[in-house]
């Protein structure tokens, strides 16, 4: 399955899987960096859709990934998004981000923080524009985590 096919076939999929809880929606398709992004307008069922600590959100974009990569797709990255959900939240982890960094300038002293994946992503690439922080991640699956440091 090529490009256009994956993105064709991902989008399709989503909105079969989410017209099974009787949420009949039209899903938008984008591909950024190979990663397929699909975005759910807001329904009355968000909260359903994402899930406590956006769980259910992850569930479905690892069911959708996994229908393409058992398909042989071309593209089998996939990033789903509902009401805005993720971009909202990566914008208010940004604005920590900028606390958390400011905190390390003024102390000197490392910073280690839990988050999760897609957060660590955030905290990652808005630092990029800091030359004297440096980010990076230890630790394995649920025990990873982010540390914040002062370049000297």
């Amino acid at each position: 399955m090529n490009r256009d096919e994956s993105i064709r076939f991902a989008t399709k999929y989503l909105e079969d899987l989410l017209s099974f809880f009787g949420i009949n929606v039209a899903v938008w398709s984008t591909v950024e960096d190979d990663v397929i992004q699909l975005g759910v307008p807001s329904t009355s069922l968000n909260s359903l859709l994402i899930g406590r600590n956006a769980d259910n959100l992850r569930a479905l974009q690892h069911i959708v990934s996994m229908s393409l990569t058992a398909r042989d797709a071309e593209l089998t990255r996939v990033n789903v998004d509902v009401a805005d959900y993720k971009r909202q939240r990566a914008d208010r982890i940004e604005a920590r981000a900028e606390e958390w960094i400011k905190k390390v300038r003024e102390t000197g002293q490392p910073m280690t923080l839990e988050l999760n994946p897609a957060d660590r992503r955030t905290v990652h690439k808005f630092a990029e524009d800091y030359s004297d922080i440096r980010t990076y991640s230890e630790g394995q699956g649920r025990e990873r985590h982010l540390i914040i440091e002062k370049i000297d």
